[in-house]
């Protein structure tokens, strides 16, 4: 599997990543049985992934400790990547919780640590200043940010902090990063950490109308807000669009000859700002399934594909516009 440098760090890891979010179970997810996960986890090691990535907030820290108990006598092998929730990152708070998190790892490092969502009520220099501390003590190698705006890697960069990756929703119905985010990353030497690449099953082809969603996936701005008691963002969707896009996904997926949530996959993996896609998955026989559709689909990936990709789903990306939090409005977004 091919292998990328993360950003302007020295670490580097491999094109798919394995999204840790969904193991541990919780909301939306349902119970989940550990040994599965750690099995799921083992398994992506030997399809040679070598980065995972958590969180602290993933269901309540246990999608950590999974990782933790998958990685025993294993740690060397993989690039961990974890992350801090924006409300725990004055100083002493942020020092506590990376030591929370280090335990259930059951590691003394971790190679990327990242702010998950843009710091609005604390002190960003402080929370820089502490993770460079935190670096220079060997507790973390590198720094990163997830779901940053363009105002928000502004904020941050104005530290002069070394920030080497941004974490965000793109896919191929969800592109709004492509307008601003990512060209500002590029030029401060930042690559992005691609999440929800096949947008919870959309992308998989396992749905043909907006009816077939299941609420809890309804969530995003693709849909009407009347598809999911949970929706926030207010706005119409644009669920003609949407389905217009994945029609069209589909059949180029069909005349190529290869499953659609590899073409999905490697048409994100293509994009030369993406250093590592996080393949969300919680059973192995899903993620080997989705991790050899994905290499299949590779070699049919040419310019050519790439554009019509692109076509296909531009009507989406005008329709949906450039706030790249795709669950809630522009007015109330999180990502400025």
């Amino acid at each position: 599997m091919r292998t990328r440098t993360i950003g302007r760090s020295a670490i580097e890891a491999t094109v798919y990543a394995l999204g840790c979010m969904p193991l541990g179970g919780g909301a939306g997810w349902g119970q989940e049985d550990e040994r599965e996960g750690i099995e799921t986890i083992h398994a992506a090691l030997d399809l040679g992934i070598t980065i995972l990535d958590t969180a602290e907030s993933y269901n309540d820290g246990r999608s950590e400790e999974i990782v933790g108990q998958a990685l025993v006598g294993r740690r060397d092998k993989v690039v961990l990547a974890s992350k801090v929730s924006p409300q725990n990152v004055e100083p002493a708070t942020l020092r506590a919780h990376c030591e929370a998190s280090l335990r259930r790892l059951q590691t003394d490092y971790l190679d990327l640590y990242q702010i998950h969502w843009p710091i609005r009520e604390h002190s960003i220099a402080k929370a820089i200043a502490t993770l460079e501390d935190l670096r220079a003590e060997g507790k973390i190698r590198a720094i990163g940010v997830s779901n940053h705006g363009v105002q928000d890697l502004g904020e941050v960069l104005a530290t002069g902090a070394p920030i080497v990756s941004n974490q965000l929703h793109y896919n191929l119905v969800s592109r709004a990063i492509e307008a601003e985010i990512v060209p500002l990353g590029q030029r401060h030497g930042m690559g992005v950490i691609a999440y929800m690449p096949m947008l919870q099953g959309l992308l998989v082809g396992l749905y043909d109308a907006p009816e077939q969603v299941p609420p809890f996936r309804a969530r995003t701005r693709h849909f009407r807000p009347e598809r999911s008691p949970a929706s926030r963002h207010g706005q119409p969707g644009a669920e003609e669009e949407l389905f217009a896009a994945l029609r069209r996904i589909r059949a180029i997926a069909a005349d190529l000859g290869v499953p659609m949530v590899g073409l999905a996959l490697a048409w994100v993996a293509a994009k030369p700002f993406v250093c590592t896609v996080l393949v969300g998955s919680r059973r192995p026989d899903q993620l080997r399934a989705n991790i050899q559709a994905a290499l299949e689909a590779k070699s049919k990936m040419t310019d050519a594909v790439v554009a019509a990709l692109d076509e296909a789903t531009e009507a989406l990306r005008v329709a949906l516009g450039n706030n790249p939090d795709y669950w809630q409005s522009g007015a109330e977004s999180r990502s400025r």
